[in-house]
């Protein structure tokens, strides 16, 4: 009993200590640990307590091991995506000094899929423009977003400017005037898709944040379907009691 006990605080105190490196910066985001080998000769254990510790240290988010190459210690940084606001990724790249790039992979005048149809309650068959984009942070891809703009009006958008910023160009160029729009975020299963299109790694679970986007003149304009790496974001909001 004692012997298991104290062979399970050993491999919880080499978890705490790891941890405490990752945190102060000792082992930087990108960096591979030691060897499970080196590890258990620097702490005088075995590698399976190693292990142990190693799993904890993948359960909690600071490590993602790697076939071949070890563990890698994961950027725990998180940037802060307005709940209440509507703000775009281009504005909150500028904001937050995000090292940031977007790459086009859709870009098509189309019958909308009928899970945005019905959620945008327009009649079947109708078209709109849907453009997908993938947002790499640190050259990490984090984000899927997927527009539908609804507007008819609306004519084909070169490729470039959606690399840079789709708003600045609607508002800037065209002269739209987008006021609002109506949010809903949940935490929903990887899909085939996001998998294939994004770095999840080991992640099983993705935020959604789904937005219905309005004009000044309360037009609904654009359908928006964001999909978010978990460990890279946090949502922030402000409330008022009234």
């Amino acid at each position: 009993m004692g012997e298991r006990c104290e062979q399970k605080n050993k491999y919880y105190d080499i978890y705490l200590e790891l941890e405490t490196k990752i945190l102060d910066g000792s082992y930087r985001a990108g960096e591979l640990l030691p060897s499970e080998h080196e590890l258990s000769k620097q702490f005088e254990v075995s590698r399976e307590t190693i292990r142990k510790a190693l799993v904890l240290l993948l359960e909690n988010g600071f490590i993602q091991k790697l076939q071949g190459k070890g563990s890698v210690v994961i950027d725990r940084e998180r940037y802060a995506f307005p709940v209440s606001g509507l703000t775009s990724f281009k504005e909150l790249h500028k904001a937050q000094n995000m090292n940031a790039v977007t790459k086009v992979i859709k870009n098509e005048y189309e019958t909308l899929p009928e899970d945005v149809r019905h959620y945008v309650s327009l009649k079947k068959g109708a078209k709109a423009w849907h453009i997908e984009r993938i947002r790499y942070l640190e050259g990490e891809a984090v984000i899927l977003d997927k527009d539908f703009l609804l507007d008819t009006d609306i004519q084909a958008i070169d490729n470039s400017i959606l690399e840079d910023s789709l708003y600045s160009y609607l508002e800037g160029q065209l002269g739209y005037e987008i006021s609002y729009a109506q949010k809903e975020i949940t935490v929903e299963l990887v899909t085939d898709e996001d998998r294939a299109l994004l770095d999840l790694y080991h992640d099983t679970h993705i935020v959604v944040v789904r937005s219905a986007v309005f004009l000044k003149d309360t037009c609904l304009f654009q359908y928006t379907e964001s999909r978010h790496r978990l460990d890279r974001f946090r949502f922030i909001d402000f409330a008022r009691r009234r």
